[in-house]
């Protein structure tokens, strides 16, 4: 595979890379660069997480990317996921495991590591050290929407501060050259490429997918401010949510719950700006299976197969598709995406139900 072909698989469908010409130049002169996608153990796996980073990982695991699939059980403990109790949030770990693995990334195509691999070791923590005092405290502060937690945040613990320190030590101790993420770290990555300038590290390159919307669109109001761009706070907060179970489709719902949840989903008659169901075709329907097929009546312009997004979203802007009819159709898409999950878990469900007994909190 040439330089050109490679870097257009890990840029496809990638909301933003800092910079392109950053990852040209590694590409053309690394065969096997290193990257991760780092997650907090925080609940059941979404389309969001499972679908939209999955696929840019087995993109950059077929560009000959060195991939990590970095679960952060010490980052999720001091954010309190899960209860803030490890053994959960290891529990939490390994069932994303299972779930990537059924869509498509097992572990001989990824290698899964602990924070906990890297907490053990006292270099590890010299480096947070380090870059903690790269920064002063107000950059750390504008850091801590990374947490899913708003600009004016109060009566957070001490140990939060901790947190974009040590997702930036991660970044240098895995010697990553990519550092993936949604759009909702990318003041992570920004801080980790500021302290590779201060201290002459290997500067990383970051790509940033797209946060998916929740199913209840636009209409969820969330005034809290995640960031200082209002595009992108706004993005932040109608994201999917593990922990808002009529926001989210989890990976491995059965059939008739997919159904459901799309039949209640936000989704305006004309309106193809924050329509959460067409964005689930645009990010993830198209990716998976390059086209998307529209069963509607005939008298409604009958049964079509549409091989890009822009046309799609042109027939339902016109009113030519209607709501109703692009909600089943992205659904049964949906559930042919997803089958291999549940099958997974029909078959191996004891994760799945130690997951059901947990509290799930965002």
């Amino acid at each position: 595979m040439d330089v050109e072909t490679r870097l257009n698989l890990v840029a496809r469908d990638a909301e933003e890379i800092i910079t392109r010409e950053e990852l040209k130049s590694l590409l053309e002169t690394k065969s096997r660069p290193r990257a991760y996608w780092g997650f907090e153990a925080s609940g059941m796996m979404h389309i969001g997480m499972g679908l939209v980073c999955g696929r840019k990982i087995m993109d950059m695991v077929e560009a000959g990317f060195d991939f990590t699939v970095f679960l952060a059980d010490w980052h999720s403990w001091i954010n309190n996921k899960l209860g803030g109790q490890m053994e959960n949030i290891r529990t939490c770990g390994e069932y994303f495991k299972q779930c990537f693995t059924a869509i498509g990334i097992p572990p001989s195509k990824a290698t899964y590591s602990w924070a906990s691999d890297l907490a053990s070791r006292r270099e590890y923590w010299e480096r947070v050290v380090r870059v903690g005092k790269t920064v002063n405290v107000s950059r750390v502060w504008r850091a801590l929407p990374i947490m899913g937690r708003g600009m004016d945040a109060k009566d957070l613990e001490a140990a939060s501060t901790f947190y974009p320190c040590m997702q930036v030590a991660d970044i240098f101790e895995l010697q990553l050259d990519v550092a993936c993420a949604g759009m909702d770290q990318r003041k992570a990555h920004a801080l980790a490429r500021d302290v590779a300038d201060k201290l002459g590290w290997h500067k990383p390159t970051s790509l940033h997918t797209h946060l998916l919307m929740g199913l209840a669109g636009a209409k969820k109001m969330d005034t809290t401010q995640y960031d200082e761009d209002a595009q992108l706070s706004s993005q932040i907060s109608f994201k999917m949510s593990k922990s808002v179970a009529e926001s989210g489709i989890i990976v491995h719902d059965e059939p008739d719950a997919i159904r459901t949840k799309l039949r209640a989903a936000y989704c305006p008659p004309k309106e193809t700006e924050n329509n959460p169901v067409l964005e689930i075709a645009r990010y993830i329907l198209f990716p998976w299976l390059s086209s998307v097929f529209v069963d509607r009546p005939d008298k409604h312009g009958g049964k079509a197969t549409f091989d890009s997004v822009e046309g799609l979203e042109k027939e339902y802007k016109q009113g030519k598709i209607h709501p109703l009819d692009l909600k089943n159709s992205v659904a049964e898409g949906l559930i042919k995406i997803l089958e291999p999950v549940r099958a997974e878990f029909r078959s191996h469900p004891e994760l799945l139900r130690k997951m059901e007994q947990m509290e799930i909190t965002r």
